[in-house]
């Protein structure tokens, strides 16, 4: 099992395969085999917030996109668990501020998996097991 960051899980769902670095797709599609995608369900959030925003389009509206998103087999959508929330809390000033990426890595972390995401900042963490 392995957790998607949010640019991820949109790039890997709209066959944008070349912008994951080989390691991420060699990840990526050795974990799509056995149904080992989970993607928090504060992405659907992040995801929606982004497109009304502007800053991702699809090329249909965001809620069908995430409707398919659930239909697809080898995603697992991981509820936004009371424990998820609290270790979030828990993280100190050094970690990178966003409300959802700090849901996101303690997703990963309380799943003791790794973070599939090209995001440096969540790449420095020292204990938070990334890959890309």
């Amino acid at each position: 099992m392995i957790v998607l960051d949010t640019h991820v899980l949109v790039w890997w769902v709209d066959g944008e395969t070349k912008k994951p670095s080989r390691k991420a797709r060699q990840a990526l599609e050795q974990h799509a085999k056995g149904n080992e995608l989970m993607v928090s369900s504060i992405t659907f959030f992040e995801i929606t917030t982004l497109e009304c925003r502007g800053r991702v389009r699809f090329k249909i509206h965001a809620s069908e996109w995430l409707t398919q998103v659930r239909r697809l087999p080898e995603y697992r959508i991981e509820p936004l668990a009371d424990e998820v929330a609290e270790r979030a809390g828990q993280f100190g000033d050094a970690f990178p501020g966003d409300p959802a990426d700090r849901m996101i890595a303690a997703t990963a972390l309380l799943h003791d998996v790794s973070l599939v995401t090209h995001d440096e900042r969540l790449r420095s963490v020292e204990y938070l097991k990334t890959i890309w």
